[in-house]
């Protein structure tokens, strides 16, 4: 999806009200009615109607055909800005660049802090239409239980549930001293990271050493468990490979592996922990064996095992840790419930990698030319709420 941030910074304190203003009542309502939205953003109708017209030519937001009264619904690009613009006005993000990866639920761009620190944007896209074909045809986003619950905001609830949970996971992991990006905000359905110098795993052709870097990703799928958790997506697609310069050496380089993604993780007493870990190892395996002619001898490692490993040497656990700082058990099964209606709980073993590369390719390859960045905004002032 096309990330287009130049109308950011012409947007006026009153489109910033009137556009939240939508998306407040988005949360009950398929179509908000206008003078619903009028009331939200505490302005007058006509100063509504004229942001309303800039904000619609825009695609931010999108008048309802055939809808019963007259009004409006947030379009993925609302959401974009709004999310934008608060982590603009956080210090967090100033200018957006490309776009560099695309997944099926998910869209990653490189941006900037105003010092011209590069980072990376990760848009959380749960509920859009997928670019894999097949599926395309099959789900149906708009009839889900969970939609049936909680109305036309789902889409927009389960994004930020997808955020929510990859930012306060990747935190809990960084501060545990795992090998993940360091994550540096997240609002709404959006999430900052650092900027990780290496490539996935899937890229990387030949290794030095097949059999050193399948154990260190075993033992990176161990430590998990010690500490409470499966990634549940452990897979190349997921593992970004980077250059580090050994200590004591003069030039030598090592292979360090940089665990992403994290919205399907789960805890070591989940009713599937098993099948999780052990599809994760498997992952790993197949892909080893396929891409480098290397197996390992040794047949684990096992669940079993690796859960006798949980809070060694006085290691706290991470899963009960995440849950107490605010992503609850509620929010875990709706999020996990919305994934597996979707088919998105960590689907690896059914990727076929040459699609999925050439459909991103497709879907970026427009944004080329792009190369300079856009600033997010220089004028706009503070946004209700």
């Amino acid at each position: 999806m096309k990330l287009d941030t130049k109308s950011l910074r012409y947007l006026n304190p009153t489109d910033w009200r009137t556009l939240t203003g939508v998306e407040t009542g988005s949360r009950n309502h398929e179509v908000v009615p206008t003078s619903l939205i009028a009331t939200l953003s505490k302005s007058s109708v006509g100063d509504v109607q004229r942001s309303i017209s800039i904000l619609a030519k825009t695609n931010l937001i999108a008048k309802v055909k055939n809808a019963k009264y007259d009004g409006y619904r947030l379009t993925y690009g609302g959401l974009d800005y709004l999310a934008l613009h608060s982590l603009q006005k956080a210090g967090i993000a100033y200018s957006v660049g490309n776009q560099i990866g695309v997944g099926k639920e998910s869209d990653i761009f490189v941006v900037s802090d105003e010092k011209g620190e590069q980072r990376v944007l990760k848009i959380h896209r749960l509920g859009r239409v997928s670019f894999k074909k097949g599926v395309r045809n099959k789900r149906d986003y708009a009839r889900t239980r969970i939609q049936k619950e909680r109305g036309a905001g789902s889409w927009m609830y389960m994004s930020r549930l997808a955020a929510v949970k990859e930012h306060t996971f990747m935190q809990a992991l960084k501060e545990a001293g795992m090998a993940v990006p360091t994550p540096l905000g997240q609002n709404r359905h959006q999430i900052i990271m650092s900027l990780v110098d290496g490539f996935p795993l899937r890229q990387i052709d030949k290794v030095p050493d097949p059999a050193g870097l399948y154990a260190e990703l075993m033992d990176m799928i161990i430590q998990l468990a010690s500490l409470g958790l499966i990634h549940g997506d452990f897979n190349e697609f997921n593992i970004l490979i980077k250059e580090e310069e050994v200590e004591g050496t003069d030039g030598d380089v090592k292979l360090v592996p940089v665990l992403i993604d994290f919205p399907q993780m789960v805890s070591v007493d989940h009713a599937d922990a098993e099948y999780y870990f052990q599809r994760d190892v498997n992952c790993v395996r197949r892909f080893f064996e396929r891409r480098y002619g290397f197996v390992s001898d040794e047949p684990g490692p096992f669940f079993k095992d690796a859960k006798k490993m949980l809070g060694r040497d006085g290691t706290k656990r991470l899963d009960v840790n995440v849950e107490a700082s605010g992503f609850s058990k509620k929010m875990a099964r709706e999020l996990e419930t919305y994934m597996k209606e979707h088919g998105i709980d960590g689907d690896a073993q059914d990727r076929n990698t040459k699609n999925i590369d050439e459909d991103a390719s497709d879907d970026t390859e427009n944004e080329e030319d792009d190369h300079e960045h856009e600033d997010l905004e220089q004028t706009v002032e503070t946004e209700q709420g």
